[in-house]
């Protein structure tokens, strides 16, 4: 997914002007994550993609991309406005925690910076990109549940040995955990990432496994199906 235009099923994504490109945690999160509802924010969306996802997944949503970044931000202007989405579909150049919408939503799908290692990437953009300390968990978390309706339902992707901290931080602001999925890259490697979704009332989770590869390198069944909806071949 290195080079500077990605094609999928109903729309394209064009990333040379983004500091992250379209990558395997933005499609999981897209394919996975709860988009119900009528008004979905995708915050720090980058080139648009989880926000497109979310918007062909639900024809009846108005989906909205938050971008710090303002290269990213237009190009993902572009590339919503290239799509067949583009009327329900809009992005717009602002930093999260200064957003102050008239609702709240009802969909939240976060895929949020998590580089934690002090030597950061030589690319500035990128290394606020994937930085944690450019949108902290612990600022996120709390400013995700004040944009969140009573009944809405929060989506996120980070790295797997995270997930005890992110938990508690989002059961302190209120936000319980009702979907987890870990994602192994094959079944002999432990967890990278765990998509989890959180909603404001106490449920009983639903706890998953997802493998992306055969021990062959082709896709699994199981992410085959999670993304067909999505990716134009397979294996």
């Amino acid at each position: 997914m290195s080079n500077d235009f990605f094609r999928f099923k109903q729309f394209s994504i064009r990333h040379d002007r983004c500091a992250m490109k379209v990558g395997t945690d933005g499609v999981l999160l897209g394919a996975w994550g709860c988009v119900e509802g009528h008004r979905i924010l995708d915050v720090g969306t980058g080139t648009g993609l989880v926000a497109l996802m979310a918007a062909q997944r639900n024809s009846e949503a108005e989906v909205l991309g938050i971008e710090i970044d303002r290269e990213a931000a237009l190009q993902a202007q572009e590339n919503i406005a290239e799509s067949p989405f583009c009327n329900r579909v809009c992005c717009i150049n602002q930093d999260v925690l200064t957003f102050c919408p008239a609702q709240p939503f009802d969909a939240i799908l976060c895929n949020p910076p998590f580089f934690t290692e002090d030597t950061s990437p030589d690319d500035k953009r990128r290394a606020l990109a994937r930085s944690g300390k450019s949108l902290p968990f612990a600022l996120l978390v709390p400013k995700v549940a004040s944009l969140l309706s009573s009944a809405g339902i929060f989506s996120v992707i980070i790295p797997h040995q995270v997930f005890t901290e992110f938990t508690a931080l989002c059961l302190a602001e209120g936000l319980h955990l009702m979907r987890r999925l870990s994602v192994q890259t094959t079944a002999t490697k432990p967890p990278r990432r765990v998509l989890m979704s959180f909603m404001k009332q106490n449920v009983d989770s639903k706890d998953e496994t997802l493998i992306l590869m055969n021990s062959d390198g082709t896709r699994s069944l199981a992410y085959e199906e999670l993304t067909k909806e999505f990716y134009l071949s397979h294996g």
